[in-house]
């Protein structure tokens, strides 16, 4: 099979397309046949060694994808095979990441992807919307799980509403009930979030964004999902409800992050740092249900059309994909890996 790989860490560079003898499922997993593997900024952090050195003599990066299951390990019901499914955190503790012909997962890694759901939607999902969900499932008063409905009532702040994971917050917060405010950059980013079903969009870069979001949400805002937190953390607290959540998944930017406690303490704040790896099985269980169910309902599309623009790299242009994520590249960056 086809594979990029990379043995040291360091650039884009770094990677390489090789001919490989395709992977064996061992007991209790899955081999996939990749259709697209789909890039998230964690796969060039763990390539580059940002976010932690590598682990294995050889690595086949790429924690997302979509394909078809082509063989199961011993321990799998057989009948799995020729199964379209969506893989998440292929490249997690493992070497066998989706930027390769075939991959070999945990079983309950690769969740059936709907008929009517593309591989695009498939290797789109991942990082993005698990993130997305935990994002929107640890305030204090809950919901823990998402369905139509549970959010009625609530009002939901995405801060970078036209990235990857700001959009997966979009759409799963409108698909569960909320009043979703998507905060932006300017207008081509605003269309974005409008497209991926913003109630409401606020460019933080004009006016007082405070007063805007406070003019759609008097009593404040339930949950700001944040992508930026040492530049947006001020904002938050001048929008957030008393006993609000503010869920931060990343701080682009790289700004210091100062509270004031006693701002804090008065406001109650639930300040939730979150990262999949670490977020427990339980959660990430949750998470994988409520988001299949999403997808059979259709709430996660994805194309220009639907606020997520696609970025496609052929398998021998994984590098130059890794390059476009690095870059921020607006959208979502895939590499179609086999037809």
């Amino acid at each position: 099979m086809k594979a990029i790989i990379y043995r040291d860490n360091g650039g884009p560079d770094v990677l390489q397309l090789v001919e490989r003898d395709g992977p064996t499922p061992a007991p209790g997993e899955v081999r996939v046949r990749v259709a697209v593997s789909g890039v998230n900024p964690a796969d060039w952090q763990a390539r580059s060694g940002v976010a932690h050195r590598k682990m294995f003599s050889e690595i086949t990066p790429h924690l997302d994808g979509a394909g078809v299951i082509d063989a199961v390990g011993d321990g799998v019901d057989p009948s799995r095979v020729g199964q379209r499914v969506w893989l998440f955190m292929a490249a997690a503790g493992r070497p066998t990441g989706t930027a390769a012909e075939f991959t070999v997962v945990p079983a309950d890694q690769a969740v059936p992807l709907p008929d009517e759901a593309g591989f695009d939607v498939g290797a789109s999902l991942g990082v993005p919307a698990l993130t997305a969900h935990r994002a929107l499932t640890v305030a204090e008063d809950g919901p823990r799980r998402l369905h139509p409905g549970v959010l009625d009532g609530k009002v939901v702040l995405a801060a970078g509403g036209a990235g990857a994971v700001g959009h997966a917050v979009i759409q799963l917060a409108r698909w569960a009930g909320a009043t979703v405010i998507g905060t932006v950059s300017g207008p081509q980013k605003a269309k974005l979030a409008i497209a991926a079903g913003a109630h409401h969009v606020i460019n933080y870069r004009e006016g007082d964004p405070a007063a805007a979001i406070r003019a759609i949400a008097p009593d404040g805002v339930d949950i700001v999902a944040e992508v930026a937190l040492g530049a947006n953390l001020a904002l938050d607290l001048a929008v957030l409800r008393t006993r609000g959540t503010i869920a931060t998944y990343a701080n682009q930017g790289g700004h210091a992050v100062e509270l004031n406690v006693g701002q804090n303490m008065v406001l109650n704040t639930r300040l939730q740092f979150l990262v999949l790896y670490t977020a427990g099985p339980q959660a990430r269980a949750a998470a994988v249900e409520d988001v299949a169910v999403a997808i059979r309902d259709g709430a996660l599309p994805v194309g220009e059309e639907h606020g997520l623009p696609l970025h496609r790299f052929p398998l021998h242009r994984t590098a130059d994909a890794h390059r476009a994520v690095e870059t921020g590249a607006v959208g979502k960056v895939l590499v179609d890996v086999t037809p």
